[in-house]
This record gives structure tokens, sequence and C-alpha cells, in this order.
């Protein structure tokens, strides 16, 4: 299974890491081995000081598909959940300055957590889902659907032009202004609407 990450598709979220508004989705990929599941907490690696959150809503691929066309692109995902995008900040700007990919930075172990998902029919508006993420029972980072840059099914169309999406696959979608560091012994919690679906430590 892959892990496809949606970047700068919030535009405050683009304007906050002073990076360009892109004309089209830009998407990296993880590995299986950032997964955090069940809720079991993240551990603080050595490597890097700055560790940040970015709290986004996931897809569940929910059958193959090659060169999808954005009319029929809500036809292949079924759940919807929300993870983290672990991001090691202090290396992606060393990464940023030297013109290198950013894979260290936000591929590692434990980079990216997720949480229960749930049924796509559930949400009566997918272009208004409420989403949030508490630290610690501060609030510090809130987003709406209908701020995305790009919709879900543009994602998943442009992204099919390049990878054949599988059953199982994962696309992080973006994440909204508010991102920052987090510290060991933190507590993580996100929210659909008033659903908290992912609750974790940082170790």
């Amino acid at each position: 299974m892959k892990i496809i990450c949606i970047g700068r598709n919030y535009i405050e979220h683009a304007k906050e890491l002073n990076s360009e508004i892109p004309n089209e989705p830009v998407f990296f990929l993880k590995p299986d081995t950032s997964l955090i599941k069940d809720n079991r907490p993240f551990f603080y690696p050595d490597f890097s000081k700055d560790i940040q959150y970015e709290v986004e809503l996931v897809l569940k691929i929910a059958k193959a598909g090659k060169n999808i066309q954005t009319k029929f692109a809500n036809k292949y995902y079924d759940e919807i959940g929300i993870g983290i995008d672990f991001t090691a900040r202090d290396i992606q700007n060393i990464c940023k300055t030297k013109g290198l990919p950013w894979e260290k930075a936000k591929a590692f172990d434990g980079a990216a957590p997720i949480g229960k998902f749930i049924s796509k029919n559930e949400f009566l508006d997918q272009k208004n889902i409420n989403f949030n993420l508490n630290i610690n029972n501060y609030l510090v980072q809130k987003g709406n659907t209908k701020d995305l840059l790009f919709s879900f099914d543009t994602i998943i169309a442009h992204v099919s032009n390049f990878f054949t999406l599988k059953t199982g696959d994962l696309i992080f979608t973006g994440t909204p202004e508010g991102v920052g560091p987090i510290k060991i012994g933190d507590r993580l919690e996100a929210y659909i609407e008033n659903q908290k679906l992912l609750d974790f430590e940082i170790k």
C-alpha cells in the first residue's frame, strides 16, 4: 500500500511556511513504516530537534484505478479518517536550502499516525467537513474542507495520472494553518466534527 500526501492544499498553511501557492496538487510519498495505528505512541527520534504536527483528513482508496476522471473519482474512496503528517522541520529546511528531496524529513518511521475511519456517507456535504487537533486539551489546529485548494476528487484524479491507486492506499489531503512543534509528554487528540478518532502520546 502507498501513503500519498498532498502538500500546500490550504492557502493559509502555504503562506505560514512562505511557500508558493501551487497551480496543481503537490504530492509526495511515505512508506508503510511511517504508519502508527491503534493510538500507539510516537517516539521522538534522535535525528531532529523540531518535529512538527500537521493534522490532515485521510482518504482510504476502495478500489484500483488509473487515469481516473474527476467526475468518477468519488467512486474510488469510501472512508474518511484523520492523521498526522509529522515533519522534521529542521531537516526539511536544510533540504529546501540545498534543493534536496524531503523524504528524511517526511517519511521517517512513525511519521504518519492515523486514527479510525468512518464512512464518507456519514457526511452530508464533503465540501464542508470540520476537523481539528488538540494538544494537551488545547486547540492548536482547525480546518474545513471548504478551504481546500484542490478537492478530494481533483486530488484522486491528478494522482492517478502518475500512480495506479490500489485498494487500501491512503491519501493525506493537506493541513490547514497552525502547524507547530511537539515535545515528549504531549497528548494529541484529533477530531472530525465532534468525533474523536485519534488519541496518542509523544514519548
